[in-house]
């Protein structure tokens, strides 16, 4: 009672209360009775719960079992960081972490001596806040059997030094595999505190449901043991990685899976990964003319286009939901060419709604393809802003006029298609507040002396909340469970500490999330926060 509820319906936004029996919404604007355990919001905005339709929440928790590397200073930071760690657990085999910030260094090659200089004995693979891209130290390359007759991969490069020894820089997923392969694997308690973790990162900022956007075989178990124990506090859709080259094989395991994990209110499996290509600032996401800085790269599709198209078909056809991360214009047109033969292939069939994720260099011609073919756009609008991954990585490896392709979140939604939001977490925050100020001001949060960034993209304050709301429960399908405040839908409710429709925008990401409800059980309040 009390508050500021924005429902999130059109035709009745606002209600100064919200009624709530066995975790769902029964009534607006009734006035409390003796029965009611109440809750006084004074004056505060309460609205429902974000999404989060893209994320890895399990890479997520594992960043915090090891050394910290985020909101460290430069290159320097990060090596101390790892060497006190290090000395702190000389009981651990390999030294594993994440994320660092790969336009620390040009180009993002980063040395295997300087982890040397203070972790020459173990193993050291630190990821890069890409997750495309690994740095290790001289041992991890050893121990991995890489050397300067080691040959690329077919899907991965091997940075260099200019004498052809290994600098100890690895770009995808067949060079990362390389290293990552041979790092034992977390024990089940581990994946599991790591799922807890990731659950207490998420509800802090207030979000309830998470795509997560990449399941191999080994998380099936941790996520059932989880949720046998009880420790999902918030609801996950698992998204299980297809592999180009032994797809066909998975495809029983996908039912087997989606079978195994069932649909429970907190756990649901209903969605196929797909990485079309790789990321701009590697030169690896796929561009149809080149990279300005290297015009014969035209980087590394991860599928022959005709396979991901068959791919598509087929899971499209065994009612899965495809999520495909796209970064580059070819990687996004091929994509979009894949979806649409899948809904020609398998007819007029009820399709699992599409997703592509990331949207990131889009041709301008594709924009009206999302509508037509009713594609979700799923995008991490937190990049959407000029940050220096954008000017010191991406914006000189394509140019002026494809660095205004970027993000354009205005133009899908003018065009009429369905748009969400995510984070990609652990490789950016997680926290919905600081990536939908970006969306509205298209600004680095925090910042405005850098000045706004291609601004014709910028949409308002109440779309992008809609987008981490509604729109995660559309791209979910879920849009009648949760994703607004209404009689019959889930309390997934939140309270803010300032109102993000009064404030001025750049401001945004000053607010924090004060409580956060998950079917009516509060699962975060900041009171509890030491």
């Amino acid at each position: 009672m009390n508050a500021r509820v924005f429902t999130g319906n059109s035709s009745n936004p606002w209600a100064h209360s919200v009624r709530v029996v066995n975790g769902k919404v029964v009534a607006l604007d009734s006035e409390p009775d003796g029965a009611d355990d109440l809750i006084d919001a004074g004056g505060k905005v309460v609205l429902s719960s974000f999404g989060d339709g893209h994320a890895h929440p399990v890479f997520g928790g594992y960043e915090f079992l090891g050394p910290q590397l985020k909101g460290v200073d430069g290159v320097d930071g990060i090596v101390e960081s790892v060497g006190r760690f290090a000395a702190a657990h000389p009981e651990l085999e390999w030294i594993v972490g994440g994320s660092y910030e790969s336009w620390l260094t040009p180009n993002g090659e980063f040395d295997a001596r300087w982890l040397d200089a203070v972790v020459p004995d173990r193993p050291v693979v630190l990821r890069a806040t890409d997750y495309h891209t690994v740095w290790c130290n001289s041992k991890a390359l050893e121990i991995a059997a890489i050397t300067a007759e080691t040959p690329d991969p077919a899907l991965g490069w091997i940075v260099r030094r200019p004498d052809g020894s290994p600098m100890g820089t690895l770009r995808e997923w067949d060079a990362v595999d390389m290293v990552m392969n041979k790092v034992p694997t977390y024990s089940i308690d581990d994946q599991v505190r790591a799922i807890e973790i990731a659950c207490r990162e998420f509800a802090r900022t207030g979000i309830t449901w998470v795509q997560d956007a990449w399941v191999d075989p080994p998380l099936i178990d941790a996520y059932l043991e989880a949720n046998r124990r009880g420790a999902l506090s918030i609801r996950f859709n698992l998204a299980l990685r297809a592999d180009p080259r032994t797809w066909r094989d998975q495809l029983d395991w996908f039912q087997e899976a989606r079978n195994r994990i069932g649909s429970s209110d907190r756990l649901s499996c209903n969605t196929i990964k797909f990485f079309a290509d790789g990321v701009i600032e590697g030169a690896t996401a796929a561009v149809r003319d080149g990279y300005t800085d290297d015009p014969h790269n035209h980087g590394m599709p991860v599928w022959e286009w005709d396979e991901l198209r068959a791919c598509v078909t087929a899971v499209d056809a065994l009612g899965f939901q495809p999520h495909i991360h796209a970064i580059g214009d070819e990687g996004l047109t091929e994509s979009l060419n894949a979806i649409e033969h899948a809904q020609k292939v398998n007819g007029s069939a009820s399709h699992p709604r599409p997703v592509i994720t990331h949207v990131q260099m889009l041709n301008p011609a594709d924009i009206p393809r999302f509508a037509s073919l009713g594609v979700v756009a799923n995008f991490e609008s937190l990049w959407a802003c000029n940050d220096p991954l954008q000017s010191e990585l991406t914006a000189p490896r394509i140019g002026s006029e494809r660095e205004m392709w970027q993000y354009p979140i205005r133009s899908i939604l003018d065009a009429g298609a369905p748009i969400s939001m995510g984070s990609d977490w652990p490789v950016s925050s997680q926290n919905p507040l600081e990536c939908l100020e970006v969306a509205v001001t298209r600004m680095v949060p925090g910042d405005t002396s850098i000045g706004v960034w291609n601004p014709a993209e910028r949409i308002s304050v109440t779309e992008a909340i809609s987008a981490y709301t509604a729109g995660c429960a559309f791209q979910a399908g879920l849009e009648n469970t949760w994703g607004t405040i209404e009689p019959g839908k889930a309390a997934d409710v939140i309270m803010l500490s300032n109102d993000v429709f009064g404030i001025e925008p750049h401001l945004i990401h000053t607010v924090t999330v004060e409580r956060t409800w998950c079917d009516g059980v509060e699962v975060f309040s900041h009171n509890d926060v030491a």
